[in-house]
């Protein structure tokens, strides 16, 4: 079983500056959908995202890959 909150740590803490604010919070569980919300530092916040989002989707890909192998759907949300 995929632990998906390490697994967006391992993702996002090689790319920010602050790694201390960097929070992942497990927002909403039903059955198999489960939303997270990351926050990170405002000047963290464009090294996370990317130019284009293209960042931020490559994470997102990776996780919903691993989701997907369990059955389940995980919605990501980065926020400053």
């Amino acid at each position: 079983m995929i632990n998906f909150e390490e697994l967006i740590k391992s993702l996002i803490l090689p790319l920010v500056s602050f790694p201390n604010e960097v929070s992942i919070t497990l927002v909403k569980e039903e059955e198999n959908n489960l939303e997270y919300q990351v926050k990170v530092s405002e000047k963290d916040f464009g090294r996370v995202i990317g130019k284009g989002g293209h960042i931020a989707q490559a994470i997102r890909t990776i996780i919903y890959a691993g989701a997907s192998r369990e059955g389940k759907k995980v919605h990501l949300d980065i926020v400053k």
